[in-house]
């Protein structure tokens, strides 16, 4: 019984196309304009960040590094993150860095990456001292903002993939952290990886977002002196 009223109803719900040639390039003009649109915010994470990448062996040398947590595998850090780690202990090792914050979730009492991201670090090669954990990374917008306001640091060396370097760059530079991008090396080309590459051309315009209205994280709290600490004992 449905399906006769569905057809005649039909050819209601099909979008009606302009008759007119001028009515047509017009249809055009606001297609190509809504695109473009749509493109502002991934051009101004380009832009924002294109002079602040470098390499684990051409980076600035600067206090503090951040590694943004990037999933679980049990307790173990993902592919993804571990190669964000062997990064960050490689930039530890050279001489680069001194201090490493990881930023992560915890929101649930079986699920914490900045522990598991110390762990990795620590069997690695960087002393415990010198890691600092700021368990309420919700996302990179929080992170940067709690990364600053937080824990005081005022320049960092970022490090994530390369197709999410960008957006930490351009947020964190928003948040007040002069930052240098290092996009961790030795991802494999799959699936995960180009759906990380889609995601961030949507990712882009909550990016933007963020960076003009600067919300509070989901989580503030009082300033803690975890950075200074680790610093401290690099004198």
């Amino acid at each position: 019984m449905l399906r006769p009223r569905l057809l005649r109803l039909f050819p209601l719900l099909r979008p009606r196309l302009p008759r007119t040639r001028a009515g047509q390039r017009r249809a055009v003009q606001l297609v190509i304009l809504g695109c473009a649109l749509a493109l502002l915010p991934s051009t101004w994470l380009f832009l924002a960040a294109d002079d602040r990448l470098r390499t684990t062996r051409d980076v600035p040398r600067t206090e503090v590094a951040m590694v943004f947590g990037a999933g679980l595998r049990g307790a173990e850090p993902s592919p993804y993150l571990a190669h964000r780690l062997d990064a960050a202990a490689e930039l530890y090792r050279s001489g680069r860095i001194e201090v490493v914050l990881v930023t992560g979730d915890n929101s649930r009492e079986d699920y914490d990456e900045p522990d598991s991201m110390r762990t990795y670090l620590t069997e690695r090669g960087v002393p415990d001292r010198r890691i600092v954990s700021d368990y309420a990374g919700f996302d990179t917008w929080d992170s940067c903002v709690r990364a600053k306001k937080i824990f005081g640091v005022d320049e960092a060396v970022l490090i994530s993939q390369g197709f999410h370097i960008r957006r930490a760059v351009a947020l964190c530079q928003q948040a007040g952290v002069t930052s240098y991008g290092v996009p961790a090396q030795g991802d494999r080309r799959d699936g995960t990886w180009y759906y990380g590459a889609v995601r961030e051309v949507f990712a882009a315009s909550k990016a933007a977002t963020e960076a003009v209205f600067e919300p509070d994280p989901m989580f503030l709290g009082p300033k803690e002196p975890g950075v200074s600490r680790a610093l401290a004992t690099a004198e």
